[in-house]
Order: structure tokens, then sequence, then C-alpha cells
């Protein structure tokens, strides 16, 4: 039986469902001219379905039905990024797994910690966005000793002059001399570098240890697990998503 319109998707869905990448990423890939549907250039709001032969450059894109969530330690030095001829490792360099996969969420190239991979679109395009308050908790340390100021502002929220925007309310911790806990639930770009540089801070050391409910724990550098059972079911239940075994 032929397939009908209403089976077919949105390209820059199906990208995303194919783990290449999130769907704001995939409608950058389709401007560039990178994607072709059947051997022609890819348009903005195309739609596809299980008979198009969809390819990102040389690579070919095929959904995959098994949902795959990966937390990776992504160590410094690292770039998140698809491809970028510039950076020296990029995020997809360190990652060998049968199923294609991609970040969901990112962190700068100089910091470490937790990242969620995966090849689910849904989860990718929840985790990508700001206004659903995940929490991502970091240890961090800085250039100079923590003060009670310094905490009852960073906690209140910062204006960011650059960005004309003041960050949410968070929890935030000493637990050292020069160093702190905080839980964010915002997603501006390297936002804690941001808010301790208004203060008069610098960020020495920054490590991503939670996100959502999965944790850093057991992990070192360069390594990933696959999440599975209990772990797997709370993520999604938290992200209000059907999960990879159908709950």
């Amino acid at each position: 039986m032929k397939e009908s319109s209403q089976e077919k998707i949105r390209i820059n869905k199906y990208l995303a469902m194919s783990g290449i990448c999130s769907r704001r990423d995939a409608d950058k890939l389709i401007e560039q001219g990178i994607v072709t549907i059947n051997g022609k250039p890819a348009q903005a709001g195309d739609r596809v379905g299980a008979g198009d032969k969809v390819l990102v450059g040389k690579k070919q894109a095929k959904n995959s039905d098994k949902k795959v969530v990966l937390a990776f330690y992504k160590p410094k030095g690292v770039v998140c990024t698809e491809r970028d001829k510039h950076a020296e490792k990029i995020i997809m360099d360190m990652i060998s797994y049968p199923v294609r996969v991609t970040y969901a969420g990112r962190l700068d190239k100089d910091s470490e910690g937790l990242l969620l991979l995966t090849n689910d679109g849904d989860l990718i395009q929840h985790m990508m966005k700001g206004s659903n308050n995940h929490e991502k908790e970091y240890i961090v340390k800085v250039n100079r000793e923590v003060n009670a100021d310094f905490l009852e502002k960073m906690s209140q929220g910062v204006y960011l002059k650059e960005l004309e925007i003041t960050t949410k309310p968070c929890k935030i911790e000493q637990i050292g001399k020069f160093t702190f806990r905080i839980i964010l639930t915002q997603g501006v770009n390297r936002q804690i570098r941001r808010m301790c540089k208004e203060l008069g801070y610098e960020v020495k050391e920054l490590k991503r240890i939670r996100v959502v409910n999965i944790r850093l724990d057991g992990l070192v550098p360069g390594k990933f697990r696959e999440l599975s059972g209990e772990e797997l079911e709370l993520l999604y239940q938290r992200c209000g998503l059907r999960g990879a075994t159908g709950f």
C-alpha cells in the first residue's frame, strides 16, 4: 500500500528522530543545502516517510525503532557539535555506538561532566527547551573565596548585561573555600560563567554532575553507559514523554 501524506512527518522531525541532530540544527542543515530527499535538496516543511531516502551529506538518515539514551562524561576540551573543522575534538568523535545518537543539551568546551546522548528526537527537543525547567547540577571552582554576599546574589538571579536578561533564581551552597554547588533550571549559554563574571569572579573549573535524575556517578572522562530500567523510566516521566519501553 502506498504511504499516505498523513503518515509522513516533517523533515526536521525525521532527522531528529534519526538521532542526527535536534530539530533546530536540522533546519540549519536544510537551509545550508546539506540534506536531500530522494536525490533532491530538502526544503523546510518537506515531509518524508519510510519509503523516502534521506541523506545528510553522504550519510543516510534512518529512524531507529529502539530509543537509546546514554549518560556520557564529556571531558574538558571537547566541543558539543556535529561538525566543526576548527575544533580539535568534537563530541561525535568520542562515541562508538551501533545506533546513531546526538546530544540532548550542551556543555561548553571548557566544562566537563554529564551529557545525555540519544536517538530520541522528542527527548532532544524537550531537553533543549529551557522553558521546561529541567534541573542541572554543577560543582564549580572560582578564583576568589566564596562569601555570603556572592551566594545570595547568585541565588536571587544575576542580570547579564551582554544578553540583557536576568537569570532565574537558583539553589546554591558553598562546599569549599573556592567551590560551590549550584542547581539551574534554565539553559542560557555559558550561564554560570557569565553570572560569576558579573559578580567579579572567574570560573576555573566547572563540572556538571546531574541532569534531571541522571547522575555522573561512576563514570570517568570519555566513557558512557546506557540508561535502562527505573532510571530511564523516571527520566521520561519527569519529561512528560512516553519512554523507550512503552511506559
